[in-house]
Formats: structure tokens, C-alpha cells, sequence
């Protein structure tokens, strides 16, 4: 598959799989249905290395951590909430505590597909992966983020999460890896963005004197780079994809040596029963760029 101008994250993830399955004769894919025809070529190019369990979410983790014990280097790919909610004990004792290695690769995000109803939300994947030990995360913004962002995870000694979603940025920011990059230069307050919520960011933050960094990686955390645009007495908000709050403890441990103000935006708590459409899903959590507006000016006082 060739890049295209109107190329989606998930297609740039089949591109990119199939560049990787040429140069790295260890890997294999494992899968549970999600997405099989669209990587038929790489399961005829590649006999015995993509393998579909099946609707058997905790079997596809089971057999990565099988293929990694013998030498070999797994990928695993479906939805969120089937990648990690449902097969979450498997990827505890079957990965983390063997300390295995293997790329986990997720579609649906927290409600990309919000008709078929909360079985395909969950905003709660990244904040559950904390739970259970070092894991490397990667939130691409772009389509054209994705190949760079797959190469980093595939480098990757441990458990590592790539979260591809429909939401994307009009424009990618070239030379993404694991340092943030300031997308807008302001002097009172830090907004981080991460991944596909940059364009929101910066249309909610026009006009207000504030810096914006763009982070695509947030595991690990790039604190040096928000320390050295932060200042001395830090005022940050990050703006992610997923559950409010998910990276408040690591942005918060890169200033526990001095004074600072933090505020997350993310999705809430809230159970919504209306599915809807993502942009009202967005509006509904206020991370529409009105809802975000709001928050900026109550947070930073702008």
C-alpha cells in the first residue's frame, strides 16, 4: 500500500506493517478478525508470520507472549477495548510479569465509532497500561506520523502501545519521535497537546498568550522539553485523547521540585447513553475547541 493524500491512520498502519514485515524476518502479527482482509497481502507474502485467533482477544495475547518467548517479536492488533480492557489479566501475567516484549496496536480510540456503543469506547486503555508496569505510548496526530511512530515502538525492550484513531490533524509535524515540539510560542501558561487534539488546541487557544507543545509520545515522558518552555513557576495544562487526567501524575512528577499549576482535559467520567457522532462525543466532554476555549481562559485566566 502507497501513501496517499487522503490516506487514514489505520491504512498508514498497513503500509507501515508491511515495511517491517520485509525487514525484520522475527516479526509476526497476531490478530483477533479486526483488519485480517486488509492485511491478506502480507498474510500471502509472509506464510506462517499473521496469524488470526479469532474473536479471542486473551488467546492473540497469549500467543504473542509464546512467540516472543521463542525469539520472536509480536504484534498484536485489534480495537481498544479488546486489546487491552478485555484481555488486561493476559497482558499482566502473560507480558508484564514475564517481562516480554511485544507492540500492541489499537483502532477505535475512546469512541471513534461511538454507534456501536460503549463495547467499542475506551478512553481508559492508556491509564489501565499504567497499572501494570513500564510501557512506551505512542499517540500519532497525522497519518503520516504513524510509520515513524511504529519504528519507535517496534525498538522498543518492553510492552509498547501505538493508539491509532480516527481523529486526525489537518497537517502531521515532520521529524516526530519522543521529544515534544513547540507548535506556538506564548508567556503565560503551557498547553500540551496530545496527538490528534493539536488542531483543536490551537484554534481553542488563538489569541491567548500561550505556548502549545505538541507531544506524540507520552510514555515516556518528555519532561525535559516541558521544563525548559515552562519556566520557573509552571503553569500546564495537557489536553489528551483519552481519560482525564491520565498523564497528570507524570507531568506533575517532572515539576515535584518546584511550585507549579496543573489541569487536565480529557474525557470525563461521564457513562453517555446517546452515542451520537465523535464530534458530539468531543462537545459533550469539551474537547471541541469552544469547550476548550472555556477551560483555557478559566484555567489560565486569558
Amino acid at each position: 500500500m502507497t501513501m496517499g493524500e487522503n490516506q487514514t491512520m489505520r491504512e498508514a498502519f498497513f503500509a507501515a506493517v508491511e515495511e517491517w514485515m520485509a525487514a525484520d524476518p522475527s516479526g509476526v502479527v497476531v490478530l483477533a478478525d479486526i483488519s485480517a482482509a486488509a492485511l491478506a497481502n502480507v498474510k500471502q507474502q509472509y506464510p506462517g508470520r499473521l496469524l488470526n485467533v479469532g474473536i479471542r482477544e486473551q488467546a492473540a495475547i497469549g500467543v504473542a507472549a509464546g512467540l516472543n518467548l521463542v525469539g520472536l517479536h509480536p504484534l498484536v492488533h485489534t480495537y481498544a477495548p479488546f486489546l487491552i480492557e478485555r484481555p488486561l489479566e493476559m497482558i499482566k501475567d502473560d507480558l508484564f510479569h514475564q517481562g516480554l516484549r511485544a507492540i500492541l496496536v489499537s483502532i477505535g480510540a475512546s469512541y471513534d465509532e461511538p454507534g456501536y456503543g460503549r463495547t467499542h469506547q475506551c478512553p481508559e486503555d492508556v491509564t489501565l497500561l499504567d497499572g501494570l508496569g513500564p510501557c512506551e505510548v505512542f499517540i500519532p496526530g497525522h497519518p503520516d506520523e504513524v510509520a515513524s511512530l511504529l519504528r519507535l515502538a517496534l525498538r522498543s525492550q518492553t510492552v509498547s502501545y501505538l493508539r491509532l484513531s480516527v481523529a486526525v490533524n489537518q497537517s502531521p509535524l515532520r521529524n516526530v519521535g519522543t521529544t515534544m515540539v513547540v507548535a506556538r510560542s506564548g508567556t503565560r501558561g503551557v498547553v500540551i497537546a496530545v496527538g490528534p487534539m493539536l488542531d483543536a488546541v490551537l484554534d481553542a487557544s488563538r489569541g491567548m498568550d500561550l505556548t502549545v507543545v505538541y507531544a506524540t509520545t507520552i510514555r515516556p515522558f518528555d519532561g525535559n522539553t516541558l521544563r525548559a518552555v515552562a519556566g520557573p513557576m509552571p503553569t500546564v495544562m495537557i489536553v489528551e485523547p483519552c481519560l482525564a487526567g491520565t498523564s497528570s501524575a507524570v507531568v506533575a512528577k517532572v515539576f515535584s521540585d518546584v511550585p507549579h499549576r496543573l489541569g487536565a482535559l480529557g474525557v470525563g467520567e461521564a457513562d453517555l447513553h446517546r452515542y451520537g457522532t465523535r464530534q458530539e462525543h468531543d462537545a459533550a466532554h469539551g474537547l471541541d475547541a469552544p469547550g476548550l476555549a472555556r477551560a483555557f481562559r478559566a484555567f489560565f485566566g486569558s
